[in-house]
């Protein structure tokens, strides 16, 4: 067994993986946003939870409000951006399937842990 207690502080964290599948948590601030139009993981789906705040997830140029307890699923290769539309931090658990970033937060090649 493995256990993270999530602090939910500044940016992208890594919490583990365990064989085919990654967590982390992500904070952005209001006004922030991550990724961007050539944002992509080619190797991953990502699922991104909403555990607090408010924002926008832009997937292959389709738009969709965010919210607490808001899930949407990325799948493996399109662009996406999630801004904070908030005023408040926006608080996301992201499980990757298969890990798409070491430990270090540094992406990870298509197809390899």
């Amino acid at each position: 067994m493995k256990h993270k207690r999530f602090r939910f502080g500044k940016g992208f964290r890594v919490a583990f993986a365990v064989r085919k599948v990654q967590a982390a948590e992500m904070v952005i601030a209001p006004g922030g946003h991550e990724g961007g139009p050539d944002n992509r993981h080619r190797g991953a789906d990502q699922w991104l939870f909403v555990v607090s705040g408010t924002g926008l997830a832009i997937v292959e140029g389709r738009r969709q409000k965010l919210g607490a307890g808001s899930l949407i699923v990325i799948e493996r290769g399109e662009r996406h951006e999630i801004r904070n539309t908030g005023r408040t931090l926006l608080k996301t658990i992201n499980l990757y399937s298969p890990p798409a970033y070491r430990m270090d937060e540094e992406p990870l090649p298509a197809g390899r842990k």
